[in-house]
């Protein structure tokens, strides 16, 4: 079959290249699913480059999420058939024709949401709809996070709004803000102009902020304990800028905030199987009536796994970059 595979880690754009790999064989309670289509996640990219959290054995396929028809059942698995078509994610490998998933993992889709949007169903839209609970915020509360115009943040925002709670959309770009105003995203602020930070108390009112998303690290993390208001909470979740979270301590002592990190793998694996079965069919319902809206920036053949690379690396991406068999 072919597949996006790489023999080293490094650069995602150097090391990857289409190959022919062999069909994979559905173990106990796994099945093999024929994949429709695959995103580029950031993750995925680090994983390539070998500096993310799992590490595979190589020669390895990448990817981590797709959409796909269920072709073949493994020993032991029941109440799934061929032919369904189901979302997968937390896996490994989806890069490819084939790939493997436990049937436990699984999400079946009704037909109302497309492929472009099943691909990217679960991994970031989950992750976002996980961290918004994990923030403890409730109804008519205000929240801020940066990097608002990535697949998370856009995707926190519009599930924000539907629950009525009320967020400021940081960008590092002044053309971000339109980005988001196009997907209906409203309280964007470029912290590329000048008086950004006097612009987030004019849209908030004063109103205290009562949680932080960091997606950047380095000083972005002190700006938002600095809007942050009193008790409030301060997560990281990323750290674009490759740096140490520069906070400063006054600010944290007096305003008694916390500060927490998240990695959606372990809150996800922690969480109870009703949970979790009830906040995807939170997401499906939303992706459903068209409230939230997971945007396609292109969509690549595995033999152009390169050019969907530097796709999805390039700035200014109106949405995911999807690959195809």
């Amino acid at each position: 079959m072919l597949s996006a595979l790489h023999r080293s880690f490094g650069d995602p754009a150097e090391v990857l290249t289409p190959a022919d790999s062999p069909m994979p064989e559905p173990g106990e309670g796994q099945v093999r699913i024929r994949t429709i289509r695959s995103p580029i996640h950031n993750h995925d990219l680090w994983t390539v480059r070998g500096q993310y959290g799992y590490k595979p054995d190589l020669p390895a396929i990448g990817g981590s999420e797709a959409v796909g028809i269920v072709e073949a059942l493994g020993p032991g698995v029941t109440g799934i058939a061929p032919g369904a078509r189901v979302a997968a994610a937390g896996v490994h490998e989806t890069w490819a024709e084939f790939f493997l998933a436990p049937a436990a993992s699984l999400v079946p889709l009704p037909d109302a949401i497309p492929d472009e949007a099943a691909a990217q169903l679960i991994a970031m839209p989950f992750s976002a709809i996980t961290l918004l609970d994990f923030l403890g915020v409730d109804k008519g509360d205000w929240v801020i996070q940066n990097t608002a115009n990535g697949a998370v943040g856009k995707t926190l925002a519009m599930l924000a709004k539907a629950r009525g709670i009320h967020v400021v959309n940081l960008v590092r770009r002044d053309e971000g803000v339109d980005e988001l105003a196009a997907l209906g995203i409203a309280n964007a602020v470029s912290t590329a102009s000048d008086g950004w930070k006097e612009r987030v108390t004019e849209i908030t009112g004063g109103a205290p902020i009562r949680a932080a998303v960091d997606s950047i690290g380095g000083d972005a993390s002190g700006d938002l304990m600095h809007l942050l208001g009193d008790n409030g909470l301060l997560v990281s979740f990323g750290s674009m800028a490759g740096e140490p979270m520069r906070i400063p301590s006054g600010a944290t002592i007096f305003k008694q905030a916390v500060v927490k990190g998240f990695w959606g793998s372990k809150v996800s694996a922690a969480m109870a199987p009703d949970k979790r079965a009830a906040l995807i069919g939170e997401l499906m319902r939303l992706v459903a009536s068209g409230e939230l809206k997971l945007p396609v920036e292109a969509v690549f053949g595995l033999d152009r796994i390169k050019d969907a690379v530097a796709a999805s690396l390039a700035s200014g991406k109106a949405g995911k970059v999807l690959l195809r068999p």
